[in-house]
């Protein structure tokens, strides 16, 4: 019967367990967003610099050719 009084069973509110690893998912997801929205801003800079450099080229060649 003491045993019985000693051994707690310790039991986690399952809406709680659900709350931690949700907000743990959330977390990750946020930051696979922010790490696409940076490598997407990457790529348009790059873009951007090339088209303006292939412009310039353009313009000098036909600027040398007048």
């Amino acid at each position: 019967m003491m045993l019985d009084k000693s051994s707690h069973s310790t039991k986690l509110d399952p809406r709680l367990i659900d709350t931690i690893i949700g907000y743990q998912e959330n977390l990750q997801n946020e930051s696979k967003q922010q790490h696409s929205r940076r490598i997407l801003e990457a790529r348009r800079a790059i873009e951007k610099h090339n088209e303006q450099k292939q412009l310039t080229d353009t313009l000098n060649d036909d600027w040398l050719i007048d």
